[in-house]
């Protein structure tokens, strides 16, 4: 059942990644503010980047370069939340078997 939910929540941000070409490009709402407010300039690059400006490498049509990168964005997000959760649930279910003894 709850794998069930892990599948419909990845299908959903699948499916948003789809549509993401259909977005504005306007900057977002604090990024509007940093350039209204002349304090854009001030903003940090980031430590690492996996794929900067959602240029995906070797894809020469923005839009789908756009997809894949969300695509894999998503993927790596989802890995790494089951992982843990997965993790989380094996810890739990140990400590509960230590506790009934």
């Amino acid at each position: 059942m709850r794998a069930r939910w892990w599948l419909i929540g990845l299908g959903i941000a699948l499916v948003l990644v789809l549509l993401s070409p259909l977005a504005s490009p306007d900057p977002d709402g604090l990024e509007r503010v940093a350039e209204n407010h002349g304090f854009i300039e001030r903003a940090l690059e980031p430590v690492y980047q996996l794929i900067p400006d959602y240029v995906f490498p070797g894809i020469s049509d923005e839009r789908l370069a756009t997809v894949l990168a969300g695509a894999v964005g998503v993927l790596v997000v989802f890995a790494l939340t089951w992982g843990l959760a997965s993790l989380l649930r094996t810890a739990r279910h140990r400590e509960g078997a230590e506790s009934g003894r």
